[in-house]
């Protein structure tokens, strides 16, 4: 890119990756697809992974045309369940996606470049029927820069450790506390022990998706305006230092001397939801060297366009802890917050993939009446 006055300049998006966060788009579609939009993103603002869950698939496939050609010929093959449909409509568009982030999957011996899919939310609660749908969607995939999602709830992690030591890599979603972090960690390396002391190959890709601003979208309307905006970041300033804790661990060095890779924080919900914030206040705020950033597009544009990489999240435990305080000193059970957060978003994602569901059905129902 270059300024009026001629020079090259790196865009702030190009600067991030630099610097050593990697850049998730939190979106997919066929229309994204099909421009070459996200072919420019990884070309230019160094985009080098994806994630999607049942709210973007459901706004790409149930709210457009884009994809009754596709439903068409699946119906034709013989694809019938609303499931089995928007599976293989979801894998047409990660397939390519994947594609692109292939280079980044192999220069980075497979600790970037994943696009991510997640499980039906209601069967996160059955582990051994999670297993065998994430083999299955594995198998259906045909392409190794795969991560399942599975939620961050208690069942949950029971899924993710089942998951890791079978050998398949996942997304831990629906993470908001520095205890959920530490849950979900501690899951990962459980089964990368069992793998361990069986021979197997320890590098299972996992990252640990932990959601940000939809703490200051709950806390600010009970707080004074010095605190908004505060949570959120504090919360990710503390699950930071927890992490980097925990790979400067003995029990860390184990497994990595064994071959593991380090299960990577996600940072999660980083549009600024609050006007009164910068577009781009979370990806300022959370930059951090090893950790990845998923945003949407419209918060990856923003970035990349009038975004600044500054100073770095700090290592800093008590700091986030103090923030913490504060506002729990203004009345807000920050604890009790953090575990309501998760369960709204559990019912989220289910409300929006049993929409899905009912969507994809209508459209095959329609289909099916004119064939």
């Amino acid at each position: 890119m270059t300024n009026s006055e001629g020079p090259t300049t790196v865009n702030p998006a190009r600067q991030l990756h630099e610097a050593g966060q990697s850049l998730w788009l939190d979106s997919i579609n066929r229309a994204m697809l099909g421009s070459g939009d996200l072919a420019r993103y990884v070309d230019q603002l160094a985009v080098t992974g994806l994630t999607s869950n049942p709210t973007i698939l459901g706004h790409a496939m149930a709210a457009s045309h884009d994809y009754e050609g596709s439903l068409r010929a699946l119906l034709a093959q013989g694809v019938s369940g609303p499931q089995d449909l928007v599976y293989a409509a979801a894998f047409e568009d990660l397939g390519q996606a994947a594609n692109l982030f292939r280079p980044a999957w192999q220069a980075s011996g497979g600790e970037d470049g994943y696009v991510s899919v997640e499980v039906p939310p209601d069967l996160a609660y059955d582990a051994p029927a999670t297993v065998a749908l994430a083999r299955h969607l594995h198998a259906m995939a045909g392409f190794p820069n795969l991560l399942v999602k599975v939620p961050g709830t208690p069942q949950g992690l029971t899924v993710l450790e089942e998951l890791v030591d079978a050998g398949i890599g996942v997304n831990v979603t629906l993470l908001f506390s520095d205890t959920h972090y530490l849950r979900t960690a501690e899951a990962y390396m459980r089964a990368l022990e069992r793998r361990l002391a069986r021979g197997e190959d320890l590098a299972v890709p996992s990252v640990a998706s932990v959601f940000v601003s939809r703490w200051d979208k709950a806390a600010d309307s009970l707080l004074p305006k010095p605190l908004h905006g505060r949570l959120g970041v504090a919360m990710a300033q503390k699950v930071y230092s927890s992490y980097q804790s925990l790979l400067a661990s003995d029990r860390w060095r184990d497994l990595e001397a064994g071959g593991a890779r380090p299960q990577r924080v996600l940072w999660a919900s980083t549009s600024a939801k609050d006007p009164a914030l910068p577009d781009t206040y979370y990806v300022e705020k959370l930059a951090s060297p090893g950790t990845i950033n998923t945003m949407p597009e419209k918060t990856l544009i923003a970035f990349a366009d009038h975004g600044t990489v500054g100073e770095m999240l700090r290592d800093d435990y008590a700091s986030g802890e103090e923030t913490v305080a504060e506002v729990a000193a203004k009345g807000v059970d920050v604890d009790a917050l953090g575990e309501s957060l998760q369960r709204q978003g559990a019912r989220a994602f289910s409300a929006d993939w049993s929409a899905l569901l009912d969507a994809i059905a209508a459209k095959a129902s329609s289909i099916r009446a004119v064939a």
